[in-house]
């Protein structure tokens, strides 16, 4: 079982995905992978309200680059959080984007069940330079290729979720 959460930044997607992952776990603790690296101190708050939030109800995993090499390892459901971090990770890092898309559906092909938390990015504005064009346009075909693998995909805005598939 494969589940999306996108929506945009603050829409609530995180908190509805941990809530998701863990009604359906209920007989083991499930994995959260964080995908998140430490640029910044805003980035570091932002990461500490996450990791307050969870409390112990997780087995938290930090890993920002070799999602394939982490997960396949998994045994029970896991959580990726998020699948934005992940990609602007590898960007910074100069993986190709055939190899990013590579290395993600060869996740989606594993056999845990899996709950991906990305933003929609896609409904703004075109960005003005050439990196953050090539973040959206890496985004949009990660959201694409996520929403063919799995089996549910749920909009989040508002703190709501719609689902869309």
């Amino acid at each position: 079982m494969k589940t999306l959460f996108i929506g945009g930044i603050k829409s609530g997607k995180s908190r509805l995905a941990e809530a998701y992952i863990l009604d359906l776990s209920t007989l083991e603790k499930p994995y959260y992978l964080a995908t998140t690296e430490f640029f910044d101190d805003e980035i570091q708050a932002r990461v500490i309200i996450h990791q307050q939030r969870r409390k112990d109800l997780f087995i938290a995993m930090e890993e920002p680059v070799k999602l394939f090499e982490t997960i396949e390892k998994c045994q029970r459901p896991v959580l990726i959080e998020c699948i934005s971090m992940w990609l602007n990770n590898l960007l910074h890092y100069q993986v190709s984007e055939k190899d990013i898309l590579q290395e993600l559906e060869a996740v989606l092909n594993l056999s845990c069940p899996m709950v991906f938390v990305h933003n929609e990015v896609g409904l703004g504005v075109i960005p003005d330079n050439v990196l953050a064009r090539q973040f959206i346009d890496l985004s949009g075909k990660a959201s694409q290729i996520m929403g063919q693998y799995c089996d549910e995909v749920f909009f989040c805005s508002a703190g709501l979720m719609l689902k869309m598939k």
